[in-house]
């Protein structure tokens, strides 16, 4: 049976197709993807050698500058020199007042460590030649800027100036880390009236909200709060050898003796780095940078009227917190200039806010803290009322979409914790777990109940079809066959059988067959014995198609994702928030006065759940000493008074029914009447009954209107009160019959209940329980 000639079968050609499918697979490509497979798996990334490459570039390049200084400042021969600074810059920098004065310690005193986050307005000035030239000269620096920028090259401005809109830059932010002077490499002690600065300056365009980063490096002089610093574009290596050049005659000493050890430290840094594999793979390098100007920046801090003494014991509690108690934290505030001479561009800093670092992570906690209580009040109240609405009567009240638009709500507000306390440093970051930990959370559960709400309601709105009967089938009376039905029916038979005698060929044309009903077999065409098997896309959209569930869950994740794009856009983030957090309650609203329904919420729910949102929303756009700094927005309240009175109208729907606030004639929702007119029983029948129950199967037993007014006649009393009889039958007798219509429901599908009965069971279910289609509110 091996064989298939054997079998009567034929033996495929060579090279056929189903030859071919009968072939082993050959093993070569499986061989060659499984070494390129672990090659890619143990062979180094390009990314990480090119990190290794520039790390051991920076390590050479960093090691002939400190031989270099090292020489110069020994007086030896150096390849390195300190420029001069330019005669014309100290009368620029009076002109906009940044030169301290004397202090007395027990009045005043300046910020002896700056680092933290500082920001401020940042005003734009033209300092090009050209532009001084023709415009400039009337302003009180003018003289003193045009002097600065005499021996300029115009021609490098344009190539430098690249794409940013400089003239739109209205809004600066200061990021500092200042570093204490280390110890000099003959193990002297280098003075501690100045520290080097090190951080991040950000101009933001106030049209498009972008931001142009410079990397800081500078010094800080304790002693008269003034800043001197380089500020290059991202990507752009700042020489600190040169920090000299931009101090005073008198500070360039000092200020020279603590850049050796700072290289010094710089060095041992990258090799630890490197010997550990440590490399930060940067890609930000790829986009093509938006300016190539370089900045030179001057500051002076603001004075203090604190005593020095009470400011260092401020700063000796904020680095070593030991509980006692310090003067509460003074303002830190500066004024500078942020110029470019290759490029014409000065900005004028003023109108500042600083905040330290440590007091910045103290707020940071507070406020996590804080949002992981509100996150945990709203986690319960979801957790009660669930409980609550847990029966699908229940479910059927609410409105998927209030829980649908939160669960968007906290799946942006999971992502933005995350990604703050990704961007935080030390304990901080770990407390921004616990809030994104419960939005998660409550994000799932949410999105959950909302797929379930949406399976219990889905067949609301299903109509069934009238059932219409079937058209009977005409017979007709047999044709005679025609010519080419007589060829067909040979056809087949000459297919189906093999061909017949001479004899049987010659009796059946003699012998004639009567006209019979005859089923015409169509011939089959050539069906394969097992369908192929359909492709994974037409198999997901059938998915998709046929599972409620699966498509709530994919347009879900559709709409998430283009939230994520969306908030990168502070304008679009505002939209978001002004349209999620007013969807909070107004489709449950809708709902309520669509079906004639109380929502079915829970009053603690309500309010709960309004004060927790309003919190986020108020916090972050309303206050303006927030943890991210976003500036408070005026419409805030109108979305705060919106929410709120959506609230108010989902409470009062309780109270004065769903459809309170529309006129009659926009209420679209006329109940179901369970109780309609129905034909009583005989009055002398044995058993007053309407028919059994569909649930307890009791009979449904109504008085009927005689013996009630019949009762009511005896209480009457004798003739004289005829008239008074006649009102109280009436009475008696509509009394009588809206008792009677209480006792029993018909739903409508024709089914009949005691009404004690279906409201049990409605408490549970929504269908009727004997056909499963779906009953309105009782």
């Amino acid at each position: 049976m091996d064989n298939p000639s054997r079998d009567g079968g034929p033996i495929p050609p060579a090279g056929s197709a189903v030859d071919l499918q009968r072939r082993p697979r050959s093993s070569v490509p499986s061989f060659l993807f499984i070494i390129f497979m672990l090659f890619m798996l143990t062979s180094h990334n390009g990314d990480e050698f090119l990190a290794r490459h520039q790390y051991q570039d920076a390590l050479q390049s960093l090691t002939y500058q400190l031989s270099n200084y090292t020489a110069w400042m020994n007086g030896t021969s150096s390849d390195f020199d300190v420029p001069n600074q330019s005669p014309a810059l100290p009368p620029l920098l009076d002109a906009f007042h940044l030169k301290s004065g004397p202090l007395r310690p027990d009045l005043a005193s300046y910020y002896s460590n700056i680092t933290g986050f500082i920001h401020g307005d940042a005003h734009f000035y033209n300092i090009s030649p050209t532009f001084l030239s023709a415009n400039g000269s009337n302003a009180h620096w003018g003289k003193s800027a045009l002097n600065y920028m005499v021996d300029t090259n115009v021609t490098e401005i344009h190539e430098r100036v690249g794409t940013w809109n400089w003239t739109a830059s209205q809004k600066v932010a200061f990021s500092m880390v200042e570093k204490k002077p280390l110890v000099s490499v003959e193990g002297s002690i280098v003075s501690d009236r100045v520290a080097l600065v090190h951080g991040r300056i950000e101009l933001t365009d106030g049209n498009t909200s972008e931001d142009l980063r410079l990397e800081f490096e500078g010094v800080h002089f304790i002693a008269d709060g003034s800043i001197y610093g380089f500020a290059e574009p991202a990507g752009r290596h700042i020489d600190i050898r040169l920090l000299p050049s931009l101090v005073p005659e008198s500070m360039k000493n000092e200020t020279a003796r603590i850049i050796e050890p700072e290289l010094t430290a710089r060095i041992n840094k990258l090799k630890g780095l490197i010997d550990a594999g440590i490399l930060d793979q940067d890609t930000s390098n790829d986009d093509p940078p938006k300016s190539t100007c370089p900045f030179t920046f001057y500051a002076q801090l603001d004075v203090i009227r604190v005593p020095e003494f009470l400011m260092q014991e401020f700063e000796e509690e904020i680095q070593k917190p030991t509980g006692i108690g310090t003067i509460s934290s003074p303002p830190l505030t500066l004024g500078g200039l942020l110029i470019s001479r290759e490029c014409g561009v000065m900005y004028e800093v003023g109108n500042t806010e600083g905040l330290r670092s440590r007091t910045f992570f103290r707020k940071v906690t507070t406020y996590a803290g804080t949002a992981a209580l509100f996150y945990l009040a709203l986690l319960v109240l979801f957790a009660r009322q669930t409980e609550l609405s847990r029966t699908p009567s229940g479910i059927s009240r609410v409105s998927r979409w209030i829980f649908l638009s939160q669960a968007t709500i906290d799946s942006v507000s999971f992502a933005g914790h995350i990604t703050f306390a990704i961007l935080a440093e030390g304990r901080p970051s770990l407390s921004l777990i616990a809030p994104s930990f419960l939005a998660c959370i409550l994000f799932i559960y949410e999105a959950q109940f909302s797929m379930l709400v949406h399976q219990i309601q889905l067949p609301e709105d299903v109509t069934v079809p009238v059932a219409t009967p079937a058209p009977q089938p005409i017979e007709t009376p047999p044709a005679a066959p025609t010519t080419s039905t007589l060829t067909r029916r040979l056809s087949a038979g000459a297919q189906a059988s093999p061909p017949p005698t001479t004899a049987t060929t010659a009796t059946t044309a003699a012998t004639p067959t009567p006209p019979t009903r005859t089923t015409t077999i169509l011939p089959i065409a050539n069906v394969p014995q097992a369908a192929a098997s359909p492709s994974f896309f037409v198999f997901f959209l059938q998915h998709i198609r046929s599972d409620p569930q699966a498509r709530l869950w994919l347009i879900l994740f559709i709409v998430l994702t283009l939230v994520v794009r969306v908030i990168l856009s502070p304008f679009l983030t505002m939209v978001f928030v002004a349209v999620t957090h007013s969807l909070i309650w107004l489709p449950q609203i809708f709902r309520g006065a669509r079906r004639g329904r109380s929502s079915g919420l829970s009053k603690e729910y309500i309010l709960g759940t309004t004060a927790c949102r309003l919190f986020f929303v108020l916090y972050f756009l309303t206050c303006p000493r927030n943890v991210l700094e976003v500036e408070p927005r005026a419409w805030t309240w109108l979305i705060a008074g919106f929410i709120s009175l959506q609230a108010s109208i989902l409470l009062l729907q309780e109270v004065f029914g769903p459809s309170f606030f529309l006129p009659n004639r926009f209420v679209a929702v006329q109940g179901y009447d369970y109780h309609p007119p129905m034909p009583r029983p005989d009055s002398e029948a044995p058993e007053q009954s309407l028919g059994d129950c569909a649930i307890c199967m009791d009979a449904i037993v109504v008085k009927s209107r005689h013996s009630r007014s019949m009762s009511a006649d005896e209480k009457g009393g004798g003739d004289g009160g005829r008239t008074g009889k006649t009102a109280n039958g009436l009475l008696n007798a509509m009394h009588a019959t809206t008792a009677a219509r209480e006792v029993y429901s018909l739903a409508p599908c024709h089914h009949l209940f005691h009404t004690e009965c279906l409201e049990r069971w409605l408490a549970i279910k929504n269908i009727c329980p004997q056909c499963r289609r779906p009953l309105p509110p009782l």
